[in-house]
């Protein structure tokens, strides 16, 4: 992977939506997931001529571990487990729901401020377009792709610039297509490692990419 080194997000998207020009002009709506794949979601929105949103799939974190998952869920309580982690740690069922819902509950709060009180994008019967800038493990993805499948997309495109070979075996048959630039079989893998220039972003990163999408007219409030 150290020839395919991205600048930064910004690049990563520029050469991300070169692969996706497929749906240019075609009523896509790109899903973006914060904090580090709005950056990238602008970029592709920007190339395709598309509507950009957010979606907010989250970890749910190992209680004594909390850098660490074992499944994802989203706002509306689509969960995603990973089963093999689950019976290895025995968690008990409790101690799963609590998680999730401790999650659940920042996913809302986070979508809130994100979104404000613009409605939901209406996806039914358009191609989506999930953007993040990397899947490590694929779980908050698998939890998000759950989630839209509910509301009857014509289809799913996941697109990445990176993903481990592991994430990109877990993704691939839940989407309709998914685009990964580089899909490294290194161990372990980092998602930053990919990136020239890397850095966490903050809320008010989220919000200042999402002013740029709506003074671009790619935010829509109806």
């Amino acid at each position: 992977m150290d020839n395919e080194l991205f600048l930064d997000r910004t690049d990563a998207g520029r050469r991300l939506a070169e692969r996706l020009l497929k749906y240019e002009s075609k009523g896509a709506v790109v899903l973006a997931i914060p904090r580090g794949g709005v950056p990238v979601g602008l970029e592709v929105a920007k190339r395709l001529k598309a509507q950009l949103d957010v979606v907010v799939p989250r970890k749910i974190p190992i209680p004594w571990n909390p850098e660490a998952g074992f499944g994802a869920i989203t706002a509306d309580g689509t969960t995603v487990l990973n089963e093999r982690m689950v019976r290895s740690l025995g968690l008990e069922e409790e101690e799963i729901e609590q998680a999730a819902e401790e999650v659940r509950q920042e996913i809302v709060r986070r979508t809130r401020e994100y979104r404000g009180d613009r409605p939901h994008p209406n996806i039914q019967g358009r191609p989506v377009i999930l953007v993040d800038d990397g899947l490590a493990s694929g779980y908050t993805m698998l939890a998000a792709i759950g989630s839209l499948r509910k509301y009857s997309p014509s289809s799913i495109i996941v697109a990445v610039p990176v993903a481990s070979n592991g994430a990109a075996r877990v993704v691939r048959p839940q989407a309709d297509k998914l685009v990964a630039l580089v899909v490294s079989h290194r161990l372990p893998f980092a998602v930053a490692n990919a990136y020239v220039r890397w850095r966490d972003l903050t809320d008010a990163d989220v919000l200042g990419y999402l002013r740029q999408a709506e003074d671009a007219g790619m935010v829509r409030v109806t």
